[in-house]
């Protein structure tokens, strides 16, 4: 038998193959830190510090550098050269863009998902809107109606048959879900517009009506719009007034 010599090209290659594993441990680390940030563990603005989460996470800091760098082109962290990675503070700029590209791409999708009117994807619909009903009966979450909410919209972009436009939808998808975090559901109209915004988008792709799902879902993310800005804004508002002692004392005394 002859006895093959190594040959550099192979090492290469099984280094190459040998990189999935590393890259499935930073996924799980980013996946993790996504969920805290999401969950409002880490707040907009606080810093990410790579050594503390690595101890934290039983992990290198190698897969936590990875990590920081795959959320912050999700649009979720910010990495600073003077301050390390920081938890990202979305501003009214990125919520009317990610509002306006959103209008844009979710239109095609629902058009797609209404002249498909797939009975699983509909079967699946309706039982989100089932889980968001008993959810707001027995009191529901930010967090809850948040998930709710992007777990129906997931669902009308896996029924759109369309994977580039289901990466589009992913890669903003983050960003939207900490914005949706910022709605009052104590309102009692909010708790109705979750359920009856929902099924009106549902009822149009029962139909197989694309242009009543594109209507229905612009008054939707409209109605969802305003109420997200108007929340943002006096977040940051309240934001602006701790900064400035003057400022703050001024909104205490509702000036």
């Amino acid at each position: 038998m002859v006895q093959r010599s190594k040959d550099p090209l192979n090492e290469e290659l099984a280094a190459v193959l040998s990189m999935p594993e590393k890259r499935a441990l930073s996924d799980d680390v980013a996946s993790r830190l996504r969920a805290a940030i999401l969950s409002g563990a880490f707040a907009p603005g606080e810093r990410l510090r790579e050594e503390a989460l690595a101890r934290a996470l039983g992990v290198s800091r190698g897969p936590v550098r990875e990590a920081l760098a795959e959320l912050e082109r999700q649009g979720l962290v910010v990495l600073n050269r003077n301050r390390g990675a920081v938890v990202a503070q979305l501003s009214r700029d990125d919520l009317e863009e990610l509002y306006t590209l959103r209008l844009a791409i979710e239109d095609l999708a629902i058009r797609r998902a209404a002249e498909a009117s797939d009975p699983a994807a509909i079967a699946q619909m309706l039982a989100v809107i089932e889980a968001m009903q008993t959810a707001i009966d027995r009191g529901i979450t930010e967090q809850e109606a948040a998930e709710f909410d992007l777990g129906f919209h997931d669902l009308i972009y896996e029924a759109a048959h369309h994977r580039r436009l289901n990466d589009m939808w992913a890669n903003m998808r983050p960003q939207i879900h900490v914005l949706l975090l910022n709605r009052n559901v104590a309102d009692v109209d909010f708790r109705e517009m979750l359920v009856s915004g929902h099924q009106e988008l549902l009822d149009c792709i029962i139909r197989a009506d694309g242009d009543c799902a594109a209507v229905a879902l612009r008054d939707h993310l409209g109605v969802s719009y305003g109420r997200v800005s108007r929340s943002l804004e006096r977040q940051l508002e309240q934001q602006a007034a701790n900064a400035d002692p003057e400022k703050k004392e001024n909104v205490a005394r509702g000036r």
